[in-house]
């Protein structure tokens, strides 16, 4: 029991030491993820309130198509752009393959279509409810789309937050890419794969409690974002 023990006493140890190795890999585990979902919004939320109020031909395909880029395999997605940035790549020239650029280039085509696919069911709910005001008034549809964003906004939020907690908890597709190198390349997700297999469980166990602290933080976010919406609505 002493022994099962020791792991995780040295990982409450480098956490409350604010061990450097630690905090860096948190730091850039962080700063991948938040600009991945920041690009995804940018690219996404505009697909799905255009999705959301536009009806044209072949518009169901579309629709099953971003749903179904939802489930993909994230190490077929390293595997894509690995052979994109390789050198023998048409974009080996830029140099990205192993750097964090390229991790969030990964994790932007990951969770891109979930903020997508998400934000244009939000949208699209309300739009059915106010519809046939906006018919009624002649609303342009750029008003509609922002008017239906700002109504929405809480509920966008906790689909960008969704968005994040998929991308920092990420392993399969950034160790790829990135190949988990030290002080350059090293996040959370892969840190924790590599330690465990050296037997390193101090600092495995360290991240992986940072990590369950942050996926609680996010979900209790999105809790308290869900809360505020349906107060908005019924206010």
């Amino acid at each position: 029991m002493q022994d099962f023990a020791e792991p995780f006493r040295l990982a409450l140890a480098l956490v409350t030491a604010g061990d450097a190795d630690l905090f860096e890999i948190i730091a850039l585990s962080l700063r991948v993820s938040l600009l991945a979902m920041a690009i995804a919004c940018v690219l996404g939320l505009p697909l799905g309130a255009l999705l959301a109020v536009t009806r044209f031909p072949g518009r169901s395909v579309v629709l099953v198509l971003v749903n179904a880029l939802m489930g993909l395999p994230p190490v077929v997605v390293g595997l894509i752009v690995y052979l994109y940035l390789s050198r023998s790549g048409p974009f080996g020239w830029l140099g990205l393959l192993y750097t964090p650029t390229a991790m969030i280039i990964a994790q932007v085509i990951l969770i891109t279509p979930i903020i997508a696919a998400l934000s244009r069911q939000v949208l699209e709910d309300l739009h059915t409810e106010y519809a046939e005001q906006f018919r009624s008034l002649s609303v342009p549809r750029r008003t509609v789309i922002s008017a239906l964003v700002w109504d929405g906004r809480y509920s966008l939020l906790t689909v960008a937050l969704a968005g994040f907690g998929r991308a920092v908890a990420e392993v399969g597709a950034v160790i790829i890419v990135g190949g988990n190198i030290d002080h350059l390349t090293r996040v959370m997700t892969t840190a924790i794969a590599l330690e465990t297999s050296k037997g390193d469980l101090a600092l495995a166990l360290a991240l992986g409690f940072v990590l369950l602290v942050i996926a609680l933080t996010v979900n209790g976010l999105v809790m308290a974002l869900r809360l505020t919406a349906g107060r908005h609505v019924h206010a």
